[in-house]
Order: C-alpha cells, then structure tokens, then sequence
C-alpha cells in the first residue's frame, strides 16, 4: 500500500468525524485509498489486510465496517437475507448481484425508474429503497 493510499483512507476518515486509527486507517486505505468505488464483504477486507500482511482480526473488521456505516462513509447491501456487502458509493443507486460467482456491481441509476411506492405504515416513513437486481450468466 503506498503513502498515497494512507493519505486518502486517513483524509476519508478525519472528513467523516472518524478518529483515525492504524487499524481504520489500514482498512480505509484499501477501500478507498486509490480512489475507486468497490463492494466488499467483511471477509473479503480481512482476506486484503492480512494478504498485504496487516494484523487485523474479522472481529475488527466487522466492527470498523459497522462504524463506517454509522458515520455515512459507507452504504451497506444486504443480499440473500444474510450476506452483507459495504459499498463506498454512499449515493442512492441500484444494483447487480451476480449470483454466478457472489459478486456485486453497481447498475446503471439512470435506467432505474421507480414510478411509485407504497405509503407507509402509520407512524413510520420510508428511510430508503433498495434495489438488487439479481443476474446469472446464460449458458450459451
């Protein structure tokens, strides 16, 4: 992981009220430090850090991703009713779920038309909308 990467997991963080740590920044880097959107599991991350030879426990990592998302810096996709994913893109946007390999990918927002929903129940509002597209891969 390079200084720049530190840079930009460190700066993702203090922009979020979040107190910079060596674990969080380890784990802030590798999501963010190149500048790109991802989709991660918690074992995937674990598997990263401790692939670049950082000593982080899944515990940690669980728990570092659940404070992210408390703090808005991630958006977390909830597939199969248990399998979990942390996306960087905290914007409203749909997804793929490629249920070939168990991966997940950002579809195209622009495409997306919800013409309308149902009211909520009395005494609650609607927080957010999710959408997850599932795919498989024909067989051609």
């Amino acid at each position: 992981m390079t200084q720049t990467h530190q840079e930009n997991g460190t700066r993702w963080l203090e922009q979020a009220g979040v107190r910079p740590t060596r674990q969080r920044v380890t784990l802030a880097s590798l999501l963010v430090g190149d500048g790109q959107h991802r989709h991660v599991t918690a074992e995937s991350l674990f598997d990263a850090a401790m692939g670049q030879g950082d000593a982080v426990s899944l515990a940690t990592v669980y728990n570092t991703l659940r404070a992210f998302c408390s703090a808005g810096l991630l958006q977390e996709v909830t597939v199969d009713g248990s399998k979990s994913y942390f996306d960087t893109n905290t914007h409203d946007h749909p997804h793929y779920y490629w249920e070939d390999d168990g991966t997940l990918t950002d579809a195209p927002a622009e495409q997306l038309v919800i013409s309308g929903l149902p009211e909520a129940p009395k005494g609650a509002e609607i927080a957010g909308v999710d959408v997850v597209i599932r795919l498989r891969r024909k067989n051609s």
